[in-house]
């Protein structure tokens, strides 16, 4: 496995093969066009940003969707308030539920408070507490676990059943998978075709919605997902042609801390993604300095492999107009700088 360049899937994308559950065709373009009239004037249409320090840098022409100017900070709000939206009254009343490590969670407790619902939500112990403190403020009810003991899959099947909530999953769901994809399709509106797509892959909710939309408005896209070298789960999954576990990454990317791959997002991603680009945190870090001094702008880690695996070099044959979407920003000061100490 090279850590040097992203590695190609296993499988050529549109082979029968490729499609591993289902029909294959869990989400469509329309699906997402749909969301994006769903969401309009609810979520920010965030700017793409240009440098010509990274273009020359890098050797292409680079389009970078801030998704860290998006509401609560991350493209998550998309898909959460496009889930949301579609609930009956009576689930609204009820209330949802997820399990998130924090940009989820923030999603879905805004959604929810604006469309007229409650939300509890599963987080680990160790979470970030900037977003801890944001997802309270939005009006939720945190449920914390121990992410390295605890099935947060399970403490939150548990607290929906016994309290009569909607579960909302941070990435098995079409409703979120359409609202993810969103930002592609905004990108993609603005920039005309692009050769590259670079996006982090966590749960593959982001990845699978991008994919979706780039692959049906620009064929012949180079989608290209970027994971940290410690969770690469997406990576190995993708060369096995199933499913692999990982243990628990420890990494600074928290957002993209994922033991396996999601069953709907693979089977999308699996179909769709030309290969993956592993980053370390050291090269994280790097991203994240590079966009605060050269760019102006704050990523959290997890926002920042797209631009890592670039500046790194990760991406083989880069070639000519490339976008990355920089997923978000949800990271406070102190975090930052314990994070930055190290770069």
């Amino acid at each position: 496995m090279s850590d040097r360049a992203d590695t190609p899937v296993g499988t050529t994308r549109g082979e029968a093969a490729a499609v591993p559950e289902g029909d294959g065709h869990p989400v469509t373009l329309q699906d997402v066009r749909d969301a994006a009239r769903r969401i309009a004037g609810a979520v920010h249409r965030t700017p793409v940003l240009r440098s010509r320090t990274l273009d020359a840098l890098v050797g292409a022409e680079v389009f970078l969707k801030c998704e860290n100017f998006q509401r609560i900070g991350a493209f998550k709000i998309r898909g959460a308030y496009n889930a949301v939206s579609r609930l009956s009254p009576e689930q609204r009343a009820r209330g949802v539920a997820a399990f998130s490590s924090g940009n989820h969670a923030q999603a879905l407790a805004l959604a929810a408070r604006e469309l007229g619902s409650s939300a509890v939500i599963v987080m680990p112990e160790d979470a970030p507490s900037s977003k801890r403190d944001a997802t309270v403020g939005y009006g939720a009810e945190i449920v914390t676990y121990d992410r390295y003991t605890g099935d947060r899959e399970a403490i939150g099947a548990r607290l929906a059943a016994e309290r009569g909530l909607t579960l909302i999953p941070p990435y098995e769901h079409p409703d979120i998978i359409a609202g993810q994809g969103t930002a592609a399709l905004e990108l993609i509106e603005e920039t005309g075709p692009l050769d590259a797509l670079l996006t982090p892959i966590g749960g593959g909710g982001l990845m699978a919605g991008s994919a979706t939309v780039a692959t049906a408005l620009v064929p012949g896209i180079r989608m290209i997902g970027v994971e940290p070298e410690t969770g690469d789960d997406h990576h190995r999954s993708l060369a096995a042609g199933h499913r692999v576990a990982v243990p628990v990454p420890r990494t600074i990317a928290d957002g993209q801390a994922i033991e396996t791959p999601g069953e709907l997002t693979f089977s999308i991603n699996r179909r769709l993604l030309d290969s993956v680009a592993l980053v370390s945190d050291d090269e994280i870090r790097a991203a994240m300095r590079f966009a605060f001094e050269r760019l102006k702008i704050v990523t959290e880690p997890s926002g920042a492999t797209g631009l890592a695996a670039l500046l790194a070099g990760k991406v083989s044959s880069l070639p000519r107009r490339v976008g990355v979407v920089i997923s978000g920003g949800n990271i406070g000061l102190p975090r930052f700088l314990e994070v930055m100490g190290g770069a």
